[in-house]
């Protein structure tokens, strides 16, 4: 393990191709890797671009990619697709719009599957994006899956978040809605040739003026044709003045120190309840509790509470299992 953490310090993709794996399969090993790495990480900037199925995220993060390579930014890019419902891989591995950039040795592509993961975003993907990090990489571009609305889950993982919509009525409504509006610091009107695209920015702004509040970063709205590349530049260098915003501001740490203890408490959480399900066969009084919710002699609210609070079942749980 001491001799992968070596190598993907030193930036060798085969290293972090298999560190990235390690992760996904919840490998035994991973969390002293991730242990080995974390005084390296820290130096990247992770810029997440959600938005609904279809909306061109593919090809303007390609785009993207494009300009930070231009600015001589080495570049990580985290796909994160749907889970294939036999191999639990992702279902679109092969990123065609990303050809482009396949052969760059200073560029890392890797697509990752939700693992039925509701919110489009698996947690594991913090992890990779802080492997990109100790790897090397300036920059590290995060695509959700889109599942017919916009993942709130990206705020966990990015410092900027870009929401790419498209000129259909079905996401102008999207657009309203309370959740999409909180997380955007860049709204991208995608495909702006069709028709509808300038009521589209016009309703963005528009909500955006009615909401009333005096925010110190105005998301602006910009209108793209990420197969043209037209207005790519645009979204390219707002991406930087907001980077430059958060870090002379000092918000870049705030948000960034608000996601690790969100992510502390996730971790927590997903521990604890498997190290719970481990013990409730190895436990009669588990097992009682839980034929007891079975068979609807008590409710699983109360079963929780007495488990928890019941000081001789093995919830000191919280201790490792061998």
């Amino acid at each position: 393990m001491l001799q992968l953490a070596e190598q993907l310090l030193n930036g060798e993709k085969r290293a972090l191709s298999r560190a990235i794996s390690l992760l996904e399969r919840g490998d035994a090993q991973a969390p002293a890797l991730m242990g080995r790495i974390h005084p390296h990480v820290g130096g990247a900037y992770t810029v997440g671009v959600t938005g609904p199925p279809g909306a061109g995220k593919s090809t303007l993060i390609a785009r993207l990619a494009e300009s930070f390579r231009g600015a001589g930014s080495s570049v990580g890019i985290l796909a994160v697709d749907p889970s294939s419902p036999y191999s639990g891989g992702a279902l679109l591995g092969d990123r065609i719009r990303m050809e482009l950039h396949y052969l760059d040795p200073n560029v890392f592509i890797r697509s990752m599957a939700t693992r039925g993961s509701h919110g489009g975003l698996p947690r594991v993907i913090k992890g990779a994006v802080r492997l990109l990090d100790a790897a090397g990489k300036d920059v590290i571009l995060v695509e959700t899956v889109g599942v017919g609305q916009t993942e709130l889950d990206i705020m966990g993982v990015a410092d900027t978040v870009a929401v790419v919509l498209v000129p259909e009525a079905g996401d102008a409504i999207q657009t309203l809605k309370a959740g999409l509006m909180e997380i955007a610091d860049v709204y991208v009107v995608n495909k702006a040739d069709r028709p509808g695209s300038q009521r589209m920015a016009a309703n963005i702004t528009a909500s955006l003026s009615m909401s009333g509040a005096n925010l110190p970063w105005t998301p602006p709205v910009l209108p793209t044709r990420a197969v043209t590349g037209e207005g790519c530049d645009a979204l390219f260098q707002q991406i930087l003045g907001h980077r430059d915003f958060l870090t002379q501001s000092s918000r870049l740490e705030e948000r960034r120190a608000r996601r690790r203890s969100q992510e502390l408490l996730e971790i927590l959480q997903e521990e604890l309840g498997r190290r719970l399900k481990e013990r409730v066969n190895d436990s009669p009084r588990l097992a009682q509790l839980m034929a007891r919710v079975r068979d609807s002699d008590l409710d699983p609210y109360s079963a929780a509470l007495e488990m928890l609070e019941d000081a001789s079942l093995p919830l000191a749980a919280l201790e490792p299992i061998p």
